[in-house]
């Protein structure tokens, strides 16, 4: 491909999104430039605390525990008080807690404060991703979500390398780093991001029939069919922040040599996640599924037979390859299956998945390493892997790909499809 060719694409593929998205794709930016205590909280607990496995994985589980809880609560804020005033709250409270988390002594407080932090770091998630698509057409919708996600990892890229080398010398001034970048998130959306969510008017609110409440979401069984797919894949991924770093540290490397494997994750995204995402825009989102989760599962399933630096980073190299082709289409498909004035509730019950596989993973991985080793926890990720993809194989046999009101053709409401069309266009959405 020429260089020209490369140029053309290049603009293509950020052309025609509204200027709020991209101050939304800015915040995610700054936010992941601060991931520290996720990335980083197993090796800070077993190394410089001297805590055993199991122990990082009860609090890195509790971790997981508040965005669970989050979640469904961060879902129904955003669809009652807005997208931006939940970003808000979200932001400042996770700034304040990473920061109390670093000067905790105790055991109990640890965990205690683990607990509130995963509460608030998760609940911009619902948030961030109904405004996502609020304000971009739905047919950018998947190439939103490519470039958000490629927001997301090129920050992780500079973090997970930058973090690494700051956590041989200080795990504090990793807290404060992450507590400082998360503020800054909070300013960028209180001066940039005007309210996207859709104001019902008295046809649109006809449409759409009755409210969507978390009970709407949960009898809706092709969307919880994929919320359980998603905790499956979610299950497989969160590995690499959980049972990847204590069998690393297990087999003698170091918290720098941790953050340069898991930073050939953040740099391939960079690097691929666009020019793949025009490639598998308009394919067959069944296909890209199920090749997803067979990538997942046996990426991770290969550490079992890493020995040099060199093969971790070979198996991450592959489990990559399964985010960038799931995240995009799982996302796009998500926000198709959501009715528009229900955003935040099934954008929410989505985040859970991901949060319930962060509370599950720990606690799976340290138990197995402790007492069955590593070796056993890799092949349980190559078996979730084959289930999941078995899952989305029969989910979507004959799911249509497109069509004129997705919400309606993917899920069976075609009132909900009316109110999509009808909805009154936002101040935000009108830069679309």
């Amino acid at each position: 491909m020429s260089v020209a060719s490369m140029r053309r694409a290049a603009r293509e593929s950020v052309s025609g999104l509204p200027s709020a998205f991209w101050w939304l794709w800015a915040s995610t930016l700054v936010n992941r430039l601060g991931a520290f205590v996720a990335t980083f909280m197993t090796m800070y607990l077993t190394l410089e605390r001297g805590y055993s496995a199991s122990f990082a994985g009860l609090v890195v589980a509790l971790h997981g525990l508040g965005g669970v809880v989050s979640s469904l609560v961060a879902g129904v804020m955003t669809d009652r008080l807005g997208r931006r005033p939940t970003m808000l709250a979200a932001n400042v409270s996770t700034g304040l807690s990473v920061a109390l988390l670093g000067f905790m002594e105790h055991p109990a407080a640890i965990a205690a404060v683990a607990l509130l932090v995963g509460m608030t770091s998760n609940a911009s998630r619902p948030a961030v991703s109904a405004m996502m698509a609020d304000i971009v057409r739905p047919e950018d919708r998947v190439r939103a979500f490519a470039l958000n996600y490629w927001a997301i990892n090129l920050g992780f890229a500079i973090s997970s390398t930058v973090a690494g080398l700051v956590a041989e010398y200080s795990y504090l001034a990793g807290f404060l780093g992450e507590a400082a970048l998360t503020l800054l998130c909070a300013v960028l959306v209180f001066l940039k991001l005007p309210e996207s969510r859709p104001v019902k008017d008295a046809a649109a609110e006809a449409a759409a029939g009755p409210e969507v409440r978390l009970g709407s979401v949960l009898r809706d069984g092709r969307f919880m069919s994929v919320v359980g797919l998603s905790f499956l894949i979610s299950l497989i991924f969160t590995q690499g922040s959980v049972g990847l770093p204590v069998a690393m540290g297990a087999a003698g490397f170091s918290p720098g040599d941790y953050g340069l494997v898991l930073a050939v994750n953040g740099v391939l995204i960079v690097v691929l996640q666009i020019p793949v995402t025009r490639f598998i825009e308009h394919r067959d989102p069944q296909k890209l599924l199920v090749a997803s989760a067979l990538l997942a599962g046996y990426g991770f399933a290969m550490t079992a037979f890493a020995g040099p630096l060199w093969a971790y980073a070979l198996t991450v190299l592959v489990w990559t390859l399964a985010e960038i082709l799931n995240s995009p289409t799982q996302m796009g498909l998500v926000a198709r299956l959501s009715p528009v004035h229900g955003r935040g509730r099934y954008q929410g019950m989505y985040t859970m998945s991901w949060a319930v596989a962060a509370l599950v993973a720990p606690l799976m991985a340290g138990f197995v390493i402790d007492h069955l080793g590593a070796a056993w926890l890799w092949g349980a990720t190559g078996v979730l892997g084959t289930v999941a993809a078995l899952g989305y194989w029969l989910l979507m046999r004959g799911l249509p790909r497109s069509g004129p009101g997705p919400a309606a053709v993917l899920s069976g409401r075609p009132a909900e499809a009316a109110a999509e069309a009808a909805k009154p266009v936002t101040a935000a959405a009108a830069e679309a």
